[in-house]
């Protein structure tokens, strides 16, 4: 039997969805693309905006058109919050929330009386994984990008800023954390799978380790589990780079910073979350910092690394947000030389304080502040990745892309700067993809806002 994933969303959705990838391997099945026909398609759905929603909907909706005998298995955000549209979608065969992941294969053969027709298979010969890809079951749930493996170490979130409902789908409020020698040991497995590269990634990563300390605060702890557990896996052989998902502000310090630049396998790259740069705005967020607090946190990082990537996340059209709120919210970003920012429209979540608050701002008015914040976006990107043209970087080559016409070799220096080699350089030099060279740097592969 074929099963198919098609993944919404996070980090920690990829990384999960690998999870339940190996289960389904394990249990005799053959993972196929999710534009192949299959037998059970499975949706990994994401909720953080309005958007995400509707796309979890339409792909669920793609799956049974793809093959309407097949079994769609809709998992994660959006079943946890999808009420009414979810119970009643008749292109869902089942549903599972996210602490269901962990048991998707089994209670997926379970529901729908699959044991024989799967032992059937295996007596048949039909099978390709019991025996034959005995190492894929030792494999750790990568949430691969290629060369990339994304490794989830925490999960929940207990900050309840006012427009978000993660805390709510992921556990409540409740926070966890793989133990550091249990993720140090993951680290080295992916390694001996051939990552060069691994990204620690969380639901609120800053939180990694809380759950160790009774009344923990990530604030008081100045992220010291978190720095445990990159030192651990930075003692991996064979993984050159690690980097960290999201940040929260409040968790750099000094003297986590100084530990952190002490680990050099460590990527000066830091995506610290933002959400606005005004101070009225991030009030009603329900978020814990000032704009003044989060400039120093930036020049703080910039104390300690040289040139780091520094990048986050915007939401225009918050309620109440005025002309002048965005305006200062723009000259903030300005002022801060962002490497990158995503861009949000906000979207009201049913059951969050925002959702219920006035002033809800009108879609095009939140359109427009989208395309102005991306077009200025562009600029930023632009600067701070020109910078290393003509300078020798590292990359991490991934793939080989075409441009206007011309071929490149394309990866990532360990400042998330992608930077492209061409055909006859790669050639001549002997490059090719899942390795580290130090390389001169004649271009620069800008992606295009999404």
């Amino acid at each position: 039997m074929k099963v198919a994933f098609l993944t919404l969303g996070c980090k920690v959705n990829y990384y999960e969805t690998e999870k339940m990838a190996e289960q389904f391997r394990d249990r005799g099945f053959v993972v196929t693309d999710f534009g192949e026909k299959a037998d059970i398609y499975v949706i990994n759905t994401c909720t953080v905006t309005n958007v995400a929603d509707r796309k979890s909907r339409q792909m669920i909706h793609r799956a049974k058109k793809k093959n309407p005998e097949s079994i769609v298995v809709a998992v994660g955000c959006y079943v946890e919050s999808g009420g009414e549209k979810l119970n009643g979608d008749p292109a869902i065969d089942a549903a599972f929330s996210n602490k269901e992941k962990m048991f998707v294969a089994e209670q997926v053969i379970k529901r729908f009386g699959l044991q024989e027709r799967i032992k059937n298979e295996i007596a048949g010969g039909n099978n390709f994984c019991h025996g034959v890809f005995e190492g894929e079951r030792k494999k750790v749930g990568a949430g691969s990008e290629r060369t990339r493996a994304y490794l989830k170490i925490q999960d929940g979130c207990n900050q309840f800023c006012s427009y978000c409902t993660i805390p709510y789908v992921r556990g409540g409020g409740r926070l966890g954390s793989t133990p550091p020698e249990e993720a140090a040991e993951q680290v080295g497995r992916l390694a001996e799978q051939g990552y060069k590269e691994v990204v620690l990634t969380g639901i609120h990563l800053s939180s990694y380790g809380v759950d160790r300390f009774r009344g923990g605060d990530f604030v008081k702890l100045q992220g010291k589990p978190l720095l445990e557990v990159i030192t651990l896996a930075s003692g991996a052989e064979g993984i050159e780079r690690i980097r960290l998902g999201s940040l929260e502000p409040r968790i750099i310090s000094e003297k986590f910073l100084q530990e952190l630049a002490g680990i050099p396998k460590i990527c000066p790259h830091f995506h610290l979350s933002l959400q606005s740069g005004s101070d009225s705005v991030l009030r009603r967020m329900n978020r814990h910092y000032t704009t003044v607090e989060y400039r120093d946190k930036v020049e703080l990082i910039r104390k300690y690394f040289d040139c780091p990537a520094i990048t986050t996340d915007v939401i225009v059209g918050f309620p109440g947000e005025t002309d002048g709120e965005f305006e200062e919210t723009r000259k903030y970003l300005a002022g801060i030389g962002f490497a990158d920012i995503h861009v949000f429209r906000y979207s009201p979540r049913r059951g969050t304080r925002a959702a219920a608050m006035e002033g809800q701002i009108r879609p095009e008015v939140k359109n427009q502040r989208s395309e102005i914040l991306l077009a200025d976006t562009r600029t930023y990107r632009t600067a701070y990745g020109n910078q290393f043209l003509g300078r020798r970087e590292k990359v991490l080559f991934e793939e080989t892309v075409v441009e206007e016409g011309e071929w490149y070799l394309a990866g990532y220096n360990e400042r998330y700067v992608r930077i492209g080699v061409s055909r006859q350089e790669a050639e001549k030099c002997g490059y090719c993809e899942n390795e580290i060279y130090e390389v001169p740097v004649h271009k620069i592969l800008f992606k295009q806002n999404s």
